[in-house]
């Protein structure tokens, strides 16, 4: 399907969804509201038209280096596959190269790619550190998921400035020391 039948299909389903509500879509100020929000939609989920491995890959470089690589504070905005809401914050990432290494804004990048899928925020930290241990092999990977969910703020139990955080990791952060190393890192 071609980006303007998604976006046909889109603004039907959203004049419907207007109509329910008890909206009129021939208001003023809503006449052009589906085509914005079928745009809208397309752009927040544009990831699924990527390949996060295929994008680290792409600036890999061999170098001996075996210490830890941190990218810490990378700011991501997504959407909650159950409500459709918005849940955004940052992540923090590290890797011990085995003999490769990847251009760091690569792995913004590949939050971005992650992050612009419906998802809910375990699968995202998952995702994240599975994509780094795919795509470069290293010693261990891990990653930290610091999220504000508008799901838990604007709809049901309404508790403002919660923060959910996840963790996920492989290889050496297995051990303890390691995560904690790298939890010290991103706590300064």
């Amino acid at each position: 399907m071609n980006r303007e039948e998604q976006i046909e299909i889109l603004k039907s389903t959203c004049r419907k969804s207007l109509e329910a509500i008890g909206e009129d879509p021939e208001r003023e100020g809503l006449v052009r509201t589906p085509e914005r929000m079928a745009r809208t939609l397309l752009e927040l989920t544009k990831g699924y038209d990527m390949d996060p491995v295929a994008t680290l890959r792409s600036a890999m470089f061999h170098e001996d280096y075996d210490q830890m690589v941190v990218v810490k504070d990378i700011e991501f905005y997504s959407l909650c596959e159950h409500h459709i809401l918005p849940f955004f914050g940052k992540v923090h990432v590290a890797y011990i190269p085995s003999g490769n290494i990847v251009g760091l804004s690569k792995i913004p990048r590949m939050v971005d790619i992650f992050s612009h899928r419906l998802q809910v925020q375990e699968h995202l930290t998952r995702q994240i550190c599975e994509c780094l241990q795919q795509a470069l092999n290293p010693l261990g990977a891990i990653v930290v998921v610091e999220a504000q969910h508008m799901c838990i703020q604007m709809r049901g139990i309404e508790k403002q400035g919660s923060q959910t955080t996840t963790m996920y990791y492989t290889g050496v952060f297995e051990n303890i020391e390691k995560r904690k190393e790298f939890l010290n890192i991103i706590q300064r």
